[in-house]
């Protein structure tokens, strides 16, 4: 087994995270098996008990485990999955408490054999990020474990590449290291002239790896790895295709979708809570703006969320979608808050609620699951990769997937759809078109005489790929530029949606977020 270590000085967010995973992409290009691992100095046990806004969101693999995003890169750059224990935090180490340095280690090694990409064989190359920074105390354990295990593999198996920041003044513009400033590095930092690049600011994220192969900082990886043998020229043909359609495009959310639909996305960010009533007397302008992106917008997505802040604003979304046929997808909370505005709405319920807002609603339209709290929130969710089945086979979801009998996505939710409310809901045009296993737990509503109105309870973000997006994804960007028809009959024939190359330039989708 080959080792590369990723770590980064100075300040920490330098792009250690979009590195490792241009690292991968280019060694993976040469013909090499490669899997990632990330170490969080951090004392939490995992990523879903740190506070997202200082953190950032999670990450949630197919096991269920909750993780740092940049997992989610390597598993989006390198389309693998990955599991839990591919997350080492200071906590996991300190569980119990163990020969520190030896248990980092240890804990590498025995993950380095899990294959990630459907073989059975171990990968040749593992790919660790350190996060933090160099000289934060609590990377100390870290930094001595990687020194002791740079002997314990022996010369030729371990790669140290540091990722360290180059400040220039605005009024100068990023500085390109030139021959001299590579010179003055190399002195300093013991590293030869041939083996220190530059990756300063593109146009895309999926240029980064491109910039490493011209720069041939994947021949300076092999020669240190003695693969030089067995690697072949990197083959980045498709990314570049895809890199260079990015540049065409205009935003990054929905990203891998657009490319699909050879659209490009303009993204208006709207705050729930300025559409909500109370907002036109306390700040009249900002309603009268978060009201007008809405109605101006070709296609409106609800994300998931927690906390009751922007609630009502949602509900407000979903109902000006499906009253004025607009293009919709709710995820997670977004689902369950456009069951909540049809039962309002429709059903003319209008205490319904969900029990997480409102306990003593008498319409309980969502309610907290059997297996799960919501006393202590940490470790209490239903998580991780869960198989639901189609119910309704010429449903616009299930066409969406290659009309298949079911799929697997990745959920994170602790509340579900009232199971006892279901039939009130068909009866009245409202369709659950897919459930788990036991037909108890709804995971995909539809309304099938609307242009596009999907909910899921799962994340279909978690399982999209640049060449691979999420399935409903495709189908809101679709719907909203008027090519569901021909993205519905690519995947019936293909069993995944297909670019349209002949689509025009510039439709318009909106994403809404709390």
């Amino acid at each position: 087994m080959k080792y590369v270590v990723v770590m980064g000085g100075v300040i920490s967010g330098l792009g250690k995270g979009v590195t490792a995973s241009s690292i991968g992409v280019v060694l993976k290009a040469c013909g090499l098996r490669v899997t990632s691992i990330k170490i969080d100095p951090y004392f939490n046990a995992d990523a879903g008990t740190i506070s997202p806004h200082e953190h950032g969101e999670v990450f949630v693999l197919d096991d269920g485990g909750e993780v740092d995003l940049d997992l989610g890169n390597y598993e989006r750059f390198l389309d693998i999955k990955l599991t839990r224990d591919h997350s080492i935090t200071a906590g996991k180490i300190h569980h119990v408490i163990p020969h520190i340095t030896n248990e980092i280690q240890d804990w590498i090694e025995r993950i380095a054999m899990v294959p990630v990409d459907g073989e059975v064989d171990p990968a040749d190359v593992y790919i660790i990020e350190l996060g933090g920074t160099i000289g934060d105390i609590e990377s100390t354990q870290f930094i001595e474990a990687f020194s002791q295990f740079s002997y314990r593999v022996g010369a030729g198996n371990l790669c140290v590449v540091h990722v360290g920041l180059v400040p220039v003044l605005n009024v100068v513009g990023e500085q390109e290291l030139e021959k001299n400033v590579k010179e003055k590095l190399s002195l300093f930092c013991h590293v030869p002239v041939a083996n220190i690049f530059t990756l300063y600011d593109v146009s895309n994220i999926w240029r980064v790896p491109l910039l490493l192969r011209d720069q041939k900082a994947d021949q300076a990886i092999l020669k240190v790895l003695n693969l030089e043998s067995v690697a072949e020229e990197p083959n980045l043909e498709e990314w570049m295709a895809r890199a260079d359609l990015y540049d065409t495009l205009h935003e990054t959310a929905l990203l891998h979708a657009c490319i699909a639909c050879g659209r490009k996305l303009l993204v208006d960010w709207v705050p729930s809570t300025d559409l909500e009533d109370s907002t036109a007397s306390v700040a009249p302008d900002a309603y009268s703006t978060a009201w007008s992106l809405l109605r101006g917008a070709d296609g409106i997505l609800v994300p998931g969320g927690f906390g009751e802040r922007g609630v009502e604003g949602k509900i407000l979304a979903a109902k000006h979608a499906r009253e004025n046929d607009v293009p919709f997808l709710g995820i997670c909370l977004g689902m369950q808050l456009a069951v909540v505005e049809f039962a309002c709405h429709v059903l003319k319920l209008p205490d319904a609620n969900s029990t997480e807002f409102d306990a003593k609603t008498e319409n309980p339209c969502v309610i907290i699951m059997p297996e799960c709290s919501n006393e202590g929130k940490g470790g209490t969710m239903r998580r991780g990769s869960k198989r639901t089945f189609f119910k309704v086979a010429n449903s616009k979801s299930a066409k969406l997937y290659g009309s298949v009998n079911h799929i697997d996505e990745r959920f994170r939710h602790r509340y579900q759809v009232n199971p006892n409310v279901v039939q009130l809901f068909e009866n009245n045009g409202l369709q659950v078109v897919g459930t788990d296993k036991t037909g108890e737990i709804v995971q995909i509503v539809e309304i099938p005489n609307h242009r596009f109105f999907v909910g899921v309870q799962f994340h279909p973000e978690f399982m999209s790929r640049p060449s691979k997006p999420s399935a409903l994804f495709v189908g809101l960007i679709a719907a909203s530029c008027g090519q569901l028809d021909g993205v519905l009959q690519d995947a019936a024939c293909n069993h995944e949606p297909q670019q349209n190359q002949r689509a025009e330039k510039r439709p318009a989708a909106s994403d809404l977020g709390d």
